[in-house]
């Protein structure tokens, strides 16, 4: 294979990695725990953009309830944003893994 076109295809993929990236990262991933009693909503770049409680949840007897919620709640929405970040990337980029990129 010719080395110019070699580089001009993963100068390519370079940009179609970051175009998806920045796509990624402006997506919202929502979890709910406890039948709906706390909800999370986590952006792309893995930052939390709002958790929502039911007042119904909060028991000041049963905390760690509520804080076990949250918990799973938060790791959920991001394992969702996670999973869309690896499938998007292996996508574009078509299973390879290049550093600086992935």
């Amino acid at each position: 294979m010719d080395m110019k076109k070699m580089m001009k295809q993963a100068q390519k993929m370079q940009l179609e990695a970051a175009r998806a990236q920045e796509e990624i990262t402006k997506m919202e991933f929502e979890a709910t725990a406890g039948g709906g009693m706390v909800k999370v909503v986590a952006m792309g770049d893995m930052s939390i953009k709002s958790v929502t409680i039911d007042p119904e949840a909060v028991d000041p007897e049963d905390v760690e309830m509520l804080e076990d919620m949250v918990m799973a709640a938060v790791n959920e929405a991001l394992r969702s944003a996670t999973e869309a970040t690896n499938q998007r990337m292996n996508a574009v980029m078509g299973g390879m893994k290049i550093p600086g990129l992935m």
